[in-house]
């Protein structure tokens, strides 16, 4: 460690300036964790294993992940009945979605391929690559932003795909992996962290969790079917303000409101 002098072996005037350094130094707080209530629970199908989700336009878009299972679908909020489908190759498995415009974008899990879907149609528009694997996906009002397991966010064009930057993701000073499923919300990123009851709430621009959304005890344990039942799904409704939330083969999704820290 460094050698910190006394302040009675100092002159009078360094020693004053010594100890209001010292006072005025930045504590470093525990990162802030909030709770939440319900507004409202919907049906959602126990069968789906979500892995990416966003909603436009009074619609849920989601896709859906396991290979042989993986889809991207459209889904009434109300009723949880889906209402368009498209499924992917049966040796691809499907991770996050993100809107850009009139497109989707879904990413893959090990494949390193992207679809780039019409938003109406779902017909493919066109795919690209990328290093590495693909768990989340969302996007500000200028960048896609991708998680892939690691403490790391990338930021890519929306247009042309490229990776633009990445940053790494602290919370007290220490990297949180397995960020997973992402959305937009408000300025910030939120992320599902695998196989947790948490969603972490980062800042773009440093990579910190300035908080935890805590969600333990939103869907008992007796209605989770395996222990891959794990939370995994975010969407927010901008115009609303309302926070949606599920996961991977949970037969509920969730309309939350969060508490003040």
């Amino acid at each position: 460690m460094r050698f910190m002098p006394s302040f009675s072996s100092l002159p009078r005037r360094a020693a004053l300036a010594l100890l209001a350094a010292t006072l005025a130094a930045p504590v470093l707080a525990a990162t802030p964790v909030q709770g939440f209530k319900v507004v409202k629970s919907y049906p959602h199908d126990g069968d789906a294993f979500t892995q990416g989700l966003f909603f436009h336009d009074g619609f849920l878009f989601e896709g859906t992940g396991l290979r042989g299972r993986s889809s991207i679908r459209k889904v009434e909020l109300e009723t949880g009945k889906v209402v368009q489908q498209v499924d992917l190759p049966a040796d691809v498995f499907g991770e996050g979605i993100s809107q850009w415009g009139d497109r989707l974008i879904g990413i893959t899990w090990t494949e390193q391929t992207a679809y780039v879907l019409d938003l109406k149609t779902f017909k493919l528009w066109r795919k690209f690559n990328y290093p590495g694997e693909g768990w989340g996906l969302t996007h500000s009002d200028k960048e896609l932003v991708m998680s892939d397991g690691s403490p790391e966010l990338r930021f890519l064009d929306p247009n042309t795909f490229r990776e633009l930057r990445r940053v790494r993701v602290t919370a007290d000073g220490k990297p949180v992996d397995q960020l997973n499923e992402l959305e937009w919300v408000e300025g910030e990123v939120l992320a599902n962290v695998w196989m947790t009851d948490r969603i972490a709430r980062i800042d773009p621009k440093t990579g910190r969790v300035t908080g935890w959304i805590d969600l333990r005890g939103l869907l008992p344990d007796n209605l989770r079917s395996s222990p891959d039942a794990v939370l995994n799904g975010i969407a927010y409704d901008a115009k609303t303000k309302r926070l949606f939330v599920t996961g991977k083969l949970w037969p509920k999704l969730f309309e939350i409101q969060l508490l003040k820290k």
